[in-house]
């Protein structure tokens, strides 16, 4: 790939414009607070191992769990395929699914979170 060297320095010389024509002007940065919604350690669901999680057990088959459905512990929530095996990871404590971390299909990483409860 060949990289226009007009158009790089026609970036350049606006970026310059630019810095020209703000200096001296106070700009006002808005800082928002982050405050991220704390959860309870002892109400999340983590991965067992390092895989790529998959929420149904074929494709195209219903979920193993949704957003508000109502789980045991013991109960499947996901699957976590690692060097060609299908481990099931079970739920570790009885609650409701609030939060589903991860996407279908997903890489994963030992400890990370994969389902929030209620």
């Amino acid at each position: 790939m060949e990289i226009d060297k007009k158009i790089i320095k026609k970036l350049i010389d606006v970026l310059e414009d630019l810095k020209k024509s703000t200096k001296g002007i106070d700009i006002e940065t808005k800082t928002e607070d982050s405050t991220e919604e704390t959860v309870d350690d002892s109400r999340l669901i983590k991965s067992p191992i390092i895989g790529t999680a998959y929420l149904a057990p074929e494709p195209g088959a219903k979920c193993f769990v949704e957003i508000g459905k109502k789980i045991k512990k013991g109960d499947t929530v996901m699957i976590v395929e690692a060097m060609k095996t299908m481990n099931h990871v079970p739920s570790t404590l009885d609650g409701v699914v609030k939060k589903i971390s991860v996407k279908d299909g997903q890489p994963v990483e030992f400890g990370q979170t994969l389902i929030i409860l209620e």
